[in-house]
């Protein structure tokens, strides 16, 4: 008789990744997931259309050939052979975990940071290990270290829920410590002043992935890609779905990343907002973080993160409560428009 659980072991065991809220009714701001407030690029929209004006009844390009040669042009990278798109980043980061570590081999990754690489190791059957960022959110120097049982370590660059950055030569040092690849999961450096992607040069141990759902405002299209050196793109080719980015989601990344002037206007707007948000929640007596994302992570001394969260979503105003152990909790918040962000910090000066 067959077993009543047909579930590999790995699978039973494992706890689901929880993304954050996406209410399917009433009107809410918005602050909790770290999207982009506003629209995307208005090539974007032109780019759809056309593209399902010229019918979709065959399969996609597999391997996203016209995005992959506009981000090389975008990003100063010496051609596509570079670059492998995926279906969102968290697919990229699927395919990295499944081609590079094996069943009972080792993970490493920063601890607060995204749960999620947590969920893929399990998913794999391999083990995975945190190291605790230092009280001023440094890597302590045995993140560093470990032997050839290490198969890959995650490096969030900026961090989540910090807003931090380790600067690229810390990166490249950490790289050449680690008996393992490094991922540098860049899904926020369009806010940041500083980025890896010249580190792929530099090094084969260094894999660079990017998300358009954050600075380009397509968080509904779902569409990120992995920068390494040619002959690694080459392995993870060979994990991919056949055809894992559909025809409209191409034709849009490929309109997006080419609007260079829309993404540094963006840019510059969600910086001015969030260093006034900033500002703001330190004169309410939070200790803020200093971000260089789309949010800010700030812990007030006296008050009860989960009833200030509480408070705000019952004012119709989400945010981000997350509790760590051994580390402690806080409150995350996506920069909004202005006009978002001055109703969540009027509503928080009112519960203080």
């Amino acid at each position: 008789m067959p077993s009543s659980n047909p579930f590999r072991p790995a699978l039973a065991k494992m706890q689901p990744y929880v993304p954050g809220e996406q209410p399917q009714g009433g009107k809410f701001i918005k602050l909790n997931t770290n999207e982009n407030p506003y629209p995307a690029p208005a090539a974007v929209t032109d780019a759809i259309t056309a593209a399902a004006a010229a019918g979709l009844q065959r399969y996609p390009d597999p391997t996203a050939s016209s995005f992959r040669r506009q981000a090389a042009e975008v990003l100063g990278l010496p051609g596509p052979e570079w670059i492998l798109a995926g279906n969102g980043s968290d697919e990229i980061l699927t395919i990295l975990v499944r081609a590079i570590v094996g069943e009972g081999q080792r993970l490493r990754l920063p601890y607060p940071s995204y749960i999620l690489y947590r969920t893929l190791a399990d998913i794999q059957g391999a083990v995975w290990e945190q190291t605790a960022f230092e009280s001023d959110w440094k890597l302590p120097a045995a993140f560093g270290e470990g032997d050839e049982d290490l198969r890959l370590a995650f490096l969030p660059n900026p961090n989540s829920p910090s807003g931090t950055v380790l600067p690229p030569e810390e990166v490249l040092s950490l790289a050449e410590r680690l008996p393992c690849p490094l991922v540098v999961d860049e899904a926020y450096a369009d806010f940041a002043d500083s980025h890896c992607l010249d580190l792929v040069r530099q090094s084969d141990q260094v894999f660079v992935t990017r998300t358009l759902s954050k600075s380009y405002a397509l968080a509904g299209l779902r569409f990120g890609f992995v920068v390494a050196q040619p002959q690694l793109i080459a392995e993870l080719q060979k994990i991919k779905d056949s055809y894992n980015c559909d025809t409209l989601s191409i034709a849009a990344a490929t309109a997006a990343i080419a609007s260079t002037d829309w993404l540094a206007d963006n840019v510059a707007k969600i910086k001015a907002t969030r260093s006034r948000m900033q500002d703001r929640l330190t004169e309410l007596g939070f200790n803020v973080t200093p971000s260089q994302a789309n949010f800010v992570w700030c812990q007030h001394p006296h008050k009860s993160h989960k009833e200030l969260y509480e408070q705000l979503k019952r004012s119709q105003i989400l945010v981000r409560y997350m509790n760590f152990p051994q580390w402690g909790d806080g409150l995350r918040i996506s920069v909004g428009t202005d006009d978002q962000a001055d109703a969540c910090l009027l509503m928080l000066s009112q519960l203080l």
